[in-house]
């Protein structure tokens, strides 16, 4: 009776055990996930911020209509174009006239205004060097008059981009230095408790292969579980962020996320599978009177 009390004690204990490494490998993984997360979206909107820099070509007086399809076109099809828009001189006046809020043109007899077409460029082109080479190449046309775009307000967001990236990418590796290391302590707290099992194997002729191999595969099983309980963590957070931030599903990507839960679950995977292997390892070493 007190044999099977014992033995249901240490079945209690272990699961227990197993128990706390899971949860504990999930929260490190929700943690990960959810910085990955950040990050993912954050690259999506500087994306976005990026295809909504662009430049205006301001085309001369006497270009003729034909000329100007043929030039846009060949814009459209250039990789830095992302969309084009051509505005003749009659929609500049009506635009204009919106921004001030009169009529302008009561005071002139002539249409001042040039016909242009707005461009907006790919984000792999939104750069100050790719705008100004871009501006040279075009500005040998002759149907071209000018072309304008705020070359200040690229470089600040060029550089906001670059630095937010920067403190993300080091924040990120800190992070995930730190999750494999709780990570590494929780399994091999988990591994000690069973070291002297793994000594008598040892003594008994087992090989390092043969002891490692269990341990190594319910580590395994246990990654998987924990990348499980992450990523619905992860999803349950998402739905609850967009009950009270709705316009977070215009920026949701099923394919990112896809990307994202695979990365969550692969870590899970490779660090408890490394962490077991290393842990295991320690204790087949370790002496026998080291294991006290």
């Amino acid at each position: 009776m007190a044999k099977q009390a014992e033995e249901n004690f240490q079945k209690r204990r272990l699961r227990g055990s197993y128990i706390s490494v899971i949860l504990s490998v999930s929260l490190v993984l929700f943690t990960l996930g959810l910085l990955g997360l950040v990050m993912l979206y954050a690259q999506k909107l500087s994306t976005q911020v990026k295809e909504n820099i662009g430049f205006t070509i301001y085309l001369e007086d006497d270009v003729k209509d034909v000329d100007v399809q043929r030039l846009q076109k060949a814009i459209d099809i250039s990789p830095y174009a992302l969309t084009t828009e051509y505005i003749s001189k009659d929609d500049a006046v009506d635009l204009l006239k919106e921004d001030l809020g009169e009529d302008f043109m009561q005071y002139l007899d002539y249409n001042p205004l040039l016909a242009s077409i707005e461009v907006k460029l790919n984000a792999n082109y939104a750069h100050p060097d790719s705008l100004a080479v871009i501006k040279a190449q075009l500005s040998r046309s002759s149907k071209i008059k000018e072309i304008s775009y705020e070359e200040s307000l690229v470089k600040i967001v060029q550089e906001n981009i670059q630095r937010i990236g920067a403190l993300m990418g080091g924040f990120s590796l800190l992070l995930l230095i730190v999750a494999i290391a709780l990570i590494n302590n929780s399994i091999r707290l988990s591994i000690y408790s069973k070291r002297f099992l793994i000594k008598s194997m040892q003594l008994v002729g087992a090989t390092q292969g043969f002891i490692r191999k269990p341990f190594v595969q319910r580590g395994i099983v246990h990654g998987i579980y924990s990348a499980l309980i992450a990523i619905l963590l992860i999803m349950g957070l998402m739905y609850y962020s967009q009950q009270y931030l709705p316009d977070l599903i215009q920026i949701q990507d099923i394919e990112i996320l896809a990307y994202l839960f695979v990365i969550v679950l692969v870590l899970g995977i490779v660090i408890s599978w490394v962490s077991t292997s290393l842990a295991v390892r320690k204790f087949i070493r370790t002496r026998s009177d080291k294991l006290y």
